[in-house]
């Protein structure tokens, strides 16, 4: 039985249902930093912020984050983490492809989504959809 840390599933929130990429980031160096800066956790972040930055309008940031962050995931099995990390993969291999053509064939941002393979991990996601993160700056009133 795999255990998920609460910061990963948070992640995988911000990524999956609220697509809010720099908050994924937050979340993910937060993990990265305590858990002895995993290559993987990172190249999960380096996505992230590459959805971010086109959705600003930075192509050649975005381009330049999700190389890094593929490069980082590539050792990594395709069911890394209890999700589909393969699938993650060549939608974002596709991603860097349509950005490297965006002179020629713009394109609008888009999410992606990270499918979630094992059966306890989407439990976890389910159960923090009903009790939702509460972003630091809220503060308690």
């Amino acid at each position: 039985m795999a255990t998920y840390d609460r910061l990963y599933v948070a992640y995988l929130y911000y990524f999956n249902e609220l697509r809010d990429y720099f908050e994924c980031h937050e979340v993910m160096e937060e993990l990265w930093l305590e858990e002895g800066r995993s290559p993987l956790y990172q190249g999960l972040l380096q996505i992230a912020v590459g959805l971010y930055h086109h959705a600003n309008g930075n192509v050649s940031g975005s381009i330049k984050l999700f190389s890094a962050g593929l490069d980082k995931l590539a050792p990594y099995p395709a069911d890394a983490l209890g999700i589909d990390l393969g699938s993650l993969m060549q939608e974002s291999t596709l991603y860097v492809s349509k950005l490297k053509r965006m002179d020629v064939e713009p394109f609008a941002p888009y999410d992606l989504t990270i499918r979630i393979l094992d059966p306890e991990l989407d439990l976890l996601l389910q159960d923090m959809k009903q009790h939702p993160p509460r972003h630091e700056e809220e503060g308690d009133d």
